[in-house]
């Protein structure tokens, strides 16, 4: 079975087992030549590992119920979409609203700001120029603006962790 074709089966397999609890989410699907399956999910509100192994042993069911691999041979990973993943889907980028992001633009180029808007076309990015310069009696005044960015613009996006 071609890659398209597994990774279509699987999708629906997925969105099957899903549709009962609409706040999850598929993010990627990713096949590696050995049959190993590596399904990244997501939620509204996040994911827990207890959902993940729910979803892992009944998709793992489904998947040797239907014969999609005929001698059993295949693993399957169900998890998270990480921290140091990109953003894939337009659900991942609503979910992040408000939190500082990294985008790498098509030409190389890095934005950072805080994502303040979501559509079907782009993001809008809040990003910050001049800082205060430390040991200066007089602080530089901190000016906020919004810069849209078509999706077809954009490379990546990660989210940033503010320790």
């Amino acid at each position: 079975m071609h890659n398209e074709t597994l990774t279509e089966t699987v999708k629906s397999m997925v969105a099957e087992i899903l549709a009962a609890d609409p706040a999850y989410f598929l993010v990627e699907i990713r096949v590696k030549p050995i049959q190993n399956l590596k399904i990244f999910l997501d939620g509204d509100l996040g994911i827990t590992i207890e959902k993940c192994v729910q979803v892992n042993r009944a998709l793992y069911k489904k998947i040797e119920e239907t014969g999609l691999f005929p001698a059993g041979d295949f693993s399957l990973e169900v998890s998270s979409a990480g921290l140091d993943e990109p953003l894939k889907s337009f659900r991942q980028y609503k979910k992040n609203m408000g939190r500082p992001v990294e985008i790498i633009l098509q030409d190389g180029s890095r934005k950072e700001g805080k994502l303040k808007e979501v559509n079907e076309e782009g993001v809008v990015l809040e990003e910050s120029s001049g800082k205060a310069s430390p040991g200066k009696a007089v602080a530089k005044k901190q000016e906020l603006s919004n810069h849209i960015y078509l999706f077809n613009n954009i490379k990546s996006t990660k989210v940033q962790v503010v320790f």
